[in-house]
């Protein structure tokens, strides 16, 4: 496994639509290892292939929440090649989001509420999640990113964090 660079605004991958996987050879393998490590050390809760210069369609999420008693729980690992959102709740909430490819800046999005996933693990087995509240959230992010689509597109306010990670001062739109 190996860190590798991720690509940050303006660069023109993360504005194309990934190409979907057709191989699952070593090569892919590879590269799902060094998208976990990558995301690990930087640290993340998701990556998308394009984020590293792959223009393929693969994403690593892992996140943890709190279960029912506010303790933490280990967090879950999904490697998705070929997600597709199959479902979207109608019930929408707006969050604070922020993106590696984007560093120093987060804005409020609007997602739906649970979602259900399919797609096929880094073996070509077929898979489906449903996924609720954050970690939703970031699934839609992460497929975001493999249509070239970027949280401040979808943002209805987007700013820029001081050293401190504190509100220094909105991002001019389009």
């Amino acid at each position: 496994m190996a860190l590798r660079k991720i690509v940050t605004l303006p660069d023109p991958i993360l504005h194309r639509k990934a190409r979907k996987v057709t191989g699952f050879d070593p090569d892919l393998q590879t590269l799902l290892d060094d998208m976990l490590e990558t995301m690990r050390d930087a640290p993340g809760v998701g990556l998308a292939a394009p984020q590293v210069n792959v223009p393929l369609r693969a994403i690593v999420v892992e996140y943890g929440e709190n279960d029912d008693e506010g303790q933490e729980v280990p967090p879950k690992l999904f490697i998705v090649v070929n997600p597709e959102i199959t479902r979207f709740s109608k019930e929408m909430e707006t969050g604070t989001e922020g993106c590696l490819s984007i560093p120093g800046y987060v804005g409020d999005v609007e997602r739906s509420l649970s979602i259900t996933v399919k797609g096929q693990n880094r073996h070509g087995q077929p898979l489906k999640i449903k996924a609720n509240g954050w970690l939703a959230r970031i699934f839609q992010h992460e497929v975001d990113h493999l249509d070239g689509v970027l949280f401040p597109d979808r943002a209805e306010r987007v700013w820029r964090l001081d050293e401190q990670g504190a509100p220094e001062a909105e991002m001019a739109g389009d």
